[in-house]
């Protein structure tokens, strides 16, 4: 019979708990051991090496389509790679490279000619390759690179080139040593006109590993952290690659230079091309989030070890996990994660539903929420790992701060997750951007009292588009109960309308100024930058309505009652813990008294201690294995206390 932990963990993993559980069994070999190697050429070769496992594993497959050479399962195929995380994240990151990134721009940017010559080697590591977009002088403002792919007729090949300094290729994982063939983003130019950024594929190295003609690779050499990831640069001068090496599903180039697209708009078809590749994005913040399960993982069991102080009347130490202090330093984490994975995998499914239909049959309106959804939730998942394993390293005190209880490597490379796939304030603009421009146009002109019966009735259809469980949430909000006494925080309609109703207010009036600072303001970018603050702010609000509407989701699935439980007064944790995090914004907007925002607190001790008896339950619940932990003070101090 299952326990209540098994439960949890099973909960957590969602509908991809084979493709997670199955990552735990590849992961008890021992190859996988989690292990601290700050040498960059031996973590480099364990992190090769252990690809070369998943792929014997088939861990690749199942990211691609059968049509390519895979087996279709594009949900599992990113649950996989997540679950490498509480491995190692140089694992993570190489696999993600090689599978997602580079692989995945052949299938989802290429057609079949690129996938009869290249699928079947670069899953099965015969053909090991680089996603070369960022640029020393371009990162987030992937429309503005500065490479260039010129067409020479005359030839039939493309002439990609660095003009300019600013224009290398940086942080490239795999180009530093182990690519062979790179995945270049550069500017398309014909006929003198240039079509903006579209994607070639480019030989660096030969079998040797030497840099081809034309080519000038380096190494990034030791970074923060992920030190088996190796990281390089890459500058062109006039490399010539044939025509057929641009991966043209959106765009082709014919012999003669005239450049074809059935997407008119050079930016509609940039975006287009890069909203196929959100997989990377999915990953990353999944992936983050794993990570911050490990290193919970190991912080808590270590609080359920490690004694300090005399209890008064006793001569017995207290548990570190028995103070409320520390209680309130790691279960609002461990709250959040668990929040977190419900509204990953939630993703997952959008994504997979929706990567898994033909191009032809697919909304464009939502690819556009499944690219916010993924650029919010990335946000929000690497920046909890930040502050979750930061907090972590901290509640262990010194035996923290050594390399071999993990925590600190785990702080290092998980660290650049807030920057790579997307700088995390850029992201977070750009989910605002999606909620505005739903209903932009329709607001020029209108007066105040147009706008407000406008937004009363437009933005509030934006905000109850439910994320997931329409009926069952729709159901708590209609019996909610609500009062100025401490109980009604623990009411699920109240959390739900305290969310709701700011998301609500702040979209609507962060529209309403960018209306008016349009009027006042000549430059657009004056206007926008006057009202950006509110913008994010906007954002996060949303994004905090869609993962608690996420948990509610996740609880109503669950069919065991004392995980049901537990998940009920987790949930509570992570809206209370929001709410106070934002109290000043409720205070202000009369969404809560000065009482009542005393009891804000006192429900989040109340439910730190109600949790306390079953925080061994809740770390088994985050799915992490104990093989996977990689601590040596949990095995010095001895065995966790037993679940209640």
């Amino acid at each position: 019979m299952a326990t209540t932990g098994e439960h949890l963990s099973k909960a957590l993993d969602g509908a991809w708990h084979s493709a997670r559980d199955r990552a735990r069994t590849n992961m008890a070999d021992p190859a996988f051991a989690p292990h601290y190697t700050p040498d960059l050429e031996q973590a480099r070769e364990i992190t090769l090496r252990q690809m070369r496992l998943l792929a014997e594993h088939g861990y690749a497959a199942s990211g691609f389509s059968v049509e390519s050479g895979g087996t279709g399962d594009v949900g599992g195929a990113v649950a996989s790679i997540e679950m490498l995380a509480m491995s190692d994240l140089s694992l993570m990151v190489k696999a993600g490279v090689q599978w997602g990134l580079f692989g995945g721009a052949i299938e989802n940017l290429g057609t079949k000619r690129h996938h009869d010559k290249y699928i079947s080697p670069l899953i099965n590591l015969d053909l090991l390759g680089c996603f070369a977009m960022t640029e020393t002088g371009h990162g987030s403002d992937v429309q503005a690179l500065e490479t260039t792919a010129t067409f020479d007729p005359a030839t039939d090949e493309f002439v990609i080139h660095s003009p300019t300094v600013s224009a290398r290729k940086d942080y490239i994982g795999g180009a530093a040593q182990h690519a062979k063939i790179a995945a270049v983003f550069a500017q398309l130019v014909t006929k003198g006109e240039s079509y903006g950024v579209h994607c070639f594929v480019v030989p660096i190295r030969d079998d040797d590993g030497r840099d081809l003609p034309g080519v000038t690779t380096s190494d990034c050499g030791h970074k923060g952290g992920l030190p088996g990831v190796d990281n390089g640069r890459i500058v062109f001068d006039n490399v010539r690659v044939p025509r057929e090496n641009l991966l043209n599903r959106y765009a082709d180039v014919e012999a003669d230079g005239t450049y074809a697209s059935d997407i008119e708009s050079s930016s509609r078809r940039f975006f287009t091309m890069v909203g196929t590749l959100v997989r990377g994005r999915v990953t990353v913040g999944g992936s983050a989030g794993a990570a911050a399960r490990v290193a919970l993982s190991i912080a808590t069991r270590y609080a359920l070890l490690r004694r300090q102080f005399d209890a008064p009347g006793s001569d017995d130490e207290v548990l570190l996990m028995d103070y409320l202090v520390h209680q309130r330093r790691l279960l609002p984490h461990i709250a959040k994660s668990y929040a977190l994975g419900f509204a990953q995998n939630e993703l997952i499914s959008v994504m997979d539903r929706i990567q898994s239909m033909p191009s032809t049959e697919v909304d464009p309106q939502e690819q556009r929420e499944l690219e916010g959804r993924a650029a919010g939730l990335k946000v929000v998942n690497t920046w909890h790992a930040a502050r979750a394993i930061q907090e972590c390293r901290e509640a262990c005190g010194g035996a923290g701060y050594m390399a071999e209880n993990r925590l600190t490597a785990l702080r290092a490379d998980v660290d650049v997750f807030t920057t790579f796939e997307g700088d995390n304030h850029v992201l977070t603009q750009l989910v605002a951007k999606e909620l505005l421009t739903a209903y932009a146009d329709e607001v020029q002109g209108m007066s105040p009292v147009e706008w407000m019966r406008f937004a009363a009735d437009t933005i509030s259809d934006v905000v109850k588009k439910r994320t997931a469980a329409q009926q069952i949430i729709q159901t708590i909000l209609d019996t909610r109960q609500d009062n100025e006494e401490d109980g009604s925080l623990f009411n699920r309609g109240t959390q739900l309308t305290m969310f709701e109703d700011r998301e609500q207010y702040l979209l609507s009036t962060a529209a309403r100024r960018l209306q008016a600072a349009n009027k006042r303001e000549d430059d657009p970018f004056d206007a926008f930058n006057f009202v950006q603050d509110h913008v994010l702010h906007a954002a996060r609000a949303h994004i905090d309505r869609v993962v608690l509407e996420a948990f509610v989701a996740a609880i109503d699935d669950c069919g065991d009652e004392s995980a049901c439980d537990l998940l009920s007064d987790l949930c509570d944790l992570f809206a209370l813990t929001v709410i106070d995090e934002d109290k000043a914004w409720f205070m202000e907007h009369r969404h809560l008294s000065v009482e009542r925002s005393k009891a804000v607190l006192r429900g989040i001790n109340e439910r730190c201690r109600t949790l306390r008896p079953h925080v061994t339950t809740l770390v088994e619940g985050l799915g992490v294995p104990e093989y996977l932990l990689g601590s040596a003070m949990l095995d010095r101090e001895g065995a966790a206390e037993p679940a209640v």
